[in-house]
């Protein structure tokens, strides 16, 4: 059964130096951290050492197995004598043979060959391929020098035979007992020490003289994750620390989610990702720091820390966070669905340029996948309801979410926490039944007075109850929603006769408020105004796994989950 777990098999064609020996690339033993082979009994000599790699697990197309790289040393006889080795580059291609040969001296009748993980490479991207570590398809060793073969016939078969069952009981107890050693060893760390970061890497001492040894004072917020701190690094640049809680159930795989998405986005909409620091148990993630705080703390915050956004600022944080969901969805290699979208997630720097912040729910998916079946974790609220309620994940939930935004950021509102006087609703179903009477332009928020254009102020709030149909097909993508925000394009008319947003909004809520009663494993936290403040809800099915899903085949492709599934 271990065997067979750490077997790769490929049925496609190889391209390699000869046809003759093709055969010998059809499968390949593979490894998280280390594999050693010994060839026992050998004569003291010369040797040419032959090993031969094709990388079958990873591709050169444009599905999301092309984002993996190998990366590992191979040592002969104690010596490196390749380091970093990566199989595709040097084979020119995925599914390519190549030959690496090497002079090996034997001086105690003992050949020794060690392929070991480099600390390099990916990890758990692509997810669900289980091993990302040494991979090799087979290994030849020939003398260079004359045998004598006349000596081997002088031994009895029986010494012959038990020596070669010796040596390969040997072989088979030495690697079982490194693989476990070294996994046991590793396995707090391997996923974070094995991601290949495009950020920095802080040390511990480092953030505790940044943060004043995490001063207090310094406190930022707190939420799911932990706390998040201020911090002033030497050359007077600031930072924002988030520091992983140990009370964070699911701080680890959050944490390794975070740093593998976002450290490889850029732009000018997503929060800049410096850094990050794993030393022991401690894990920090290191941004840069926004002046303004979070959008919901300046619209709904403590009365000390609101500002008076101006119209032109409110429709300028709108299409900033437009574009940066448009960059996530339809402008990078694997679209990226945020999950989590909602006011507390939107930054603002010094200039009230807004940022999207927080990606440790964030999910991958494939040009050829449709939907992702995935457990169910975001906010309350902010949640489109084929989501909350069937798990049904694709980027038209963040679509839903980004207008439950825009509601709060004309209104000045919480979608949550706002219910009218004698009535239930939330801010969306009041949107709704304003839309019905005509009378949409009484949500802009009372504190602009005259200063705002109702033509824009109207425009933004109909896109809003678009983005938050109830049916995901209604909603627009997210650069059609750029293109409006613009003037490029008008809005797509809203049906008034409960086709739109508001049609089964109050039910799936309620529904979602119940299950919420009744269900023990949904963990909740409601909403609260402090700064860099998280406030997530997430349900936790032990037997159920993101499924994703192709659109050409309408089926399962793969189980798996980003992060570390225990």
């Amino acid at each position: 059964m271990l065997g067979q777990s750490y077997i790769a098999n490929n049925v496609s064609p190889i391209a390699g130096p000869s046809n003759a020996t093709n055969e010998l690339y059809t499968s390949a033993r593979l490894s998280p951290l280390s594999l050693t082979y010994y060839g026992l009994c050998l004569l003291n000599g010369n040797y040419t050492v032959n090993l031969h790699f094709a990388e079958i697990i990873f591709t050169d197309d444009q599905t999301y197995l092309a984002v993996g790289r190998r990366l590992f040393d191979v040592s002969i006889q104690g010596e490196r004598v390749l380091e970093d080795f990566n199989i595709a580059k040097e084979a020119n291609g995925t599914g390519r043979a190549i030959i690496k040969s090497f002079n090996a001296t034997v001086n105690s009748n003992t050949l020794e060959i060690h392929l070991q993980w480099a600390g390099k490479g990916t990890r758990n991207i692509p997810p669900g391929y289980g091993a990302y570590g040494p991979l090799i398809s087979a290994i030849s060793v020939k003398p260079n020098f004359k045998l004598d073969t006349g000596k081997i016939h002088e031994l009895p078969k029986g010494i012959i035979l038990g020596t070669v069952a010796a040596g390969c009981l040997v072989i088979i107890l030495v690697s079982v007992f490194i693989f476990f050693f070294l996994r046991r060893k590793n396995a707090e760390n391997h996923e974070l020490q094995s991601l290949e970061l495009h950020t920095g890497i802080f040390t511990l001492r480092q953030i505790k003289a940044a943060t004043r040894n995490f001063d207090p004072a310094n406190k930022l917020g707190e939420g799911g994750f932990g706390p998040v701190y201020k911090g002033v690094l030497p050359d007077g640049s600031q930072i924002a620390v988030k520091k992983l809680s140990s009370k964070s159930s699911q701080g680890n795989r959050e944490f390794i989610n975070e740093i593998g998405i976002i450290s490889a986005l850029q732009h000018p909409n997503l929060v800049k990702l410096c850094g990050c620091s794993v030393e022991g148990k401690q894990l920090l993630l290191i941004y840069e720091f926004m002046e303004n705080n979070s959008l919901a703390n300046v619209l709904f915050g403590p009365e000390k820390d609101r500002l008076k956004l101006d119209w032109p600022t409110r429709h300028r944080i709108c299409l900033g966070v437009a574009r940066g969901l448009a960059y996530l969805h339809e402008e990078t290699r694997l679209k990226v669905v945020h999950r989590d979208i909602k006011a507390t997630n939107v930054l603002l720097d010094k200039d009230l340029n807004a940022k999207i912040s927080d990606f440790g729910l964030a999910r991958l998916s494939g040009e050829d996948v449709t939907h992702i079946s995935t457990r169910i974790a975001g906010t309350i609220g902010y949640m489109a309801p084929e989501y909350a309620m069937r798990g049904y994940l694709t980027d038209k939930a963040d679509v839903y979410s980004f207008g439950v935004v825009i509601l709060e950021i004309v209104s000045g509102l919480s979608n949550i926490n706002y219910k009218p006087e004698e009535d239930r609703e939330h801010l969306l179903d009041w949107a709704n039944i304003l839309r019905k009477q005509g009378r949409l332009v009484e949500l802009v928020d009372k504190s602009l007075g005259p200063n705002y254009s109702e033509e824009e102020a109207v425009m933004l709030l109909n896109l809003a109850l678009v983005c938050t149909s109830s049916s995901a097909s209604l909603r627009p993508t997210m650069t059609e929603v750029v293109n409006i925000i613009e003037g490029k394009k008008s809005v797509p008319v809203v049906s008034k006769k409960g086709k739109g947003s508001d049609s089964g909004l109050s039910t799936w809520l309620e529904a979602f408020e119940m299950l919420s009663d009744s269900d023990s494993q949904l963990v909740s936290s409601s909403t609260c105004h402090e700064p860099w403040t998280e406030s997530s809800v997430t349900a936790y099915d032990e037997n159920k796994e993101d499924t994703w899903v192709s659109a050409t085949s309408r089926g399962i492709l793969d189980y798996s989950e980003i992060g570390d599934p225990s």
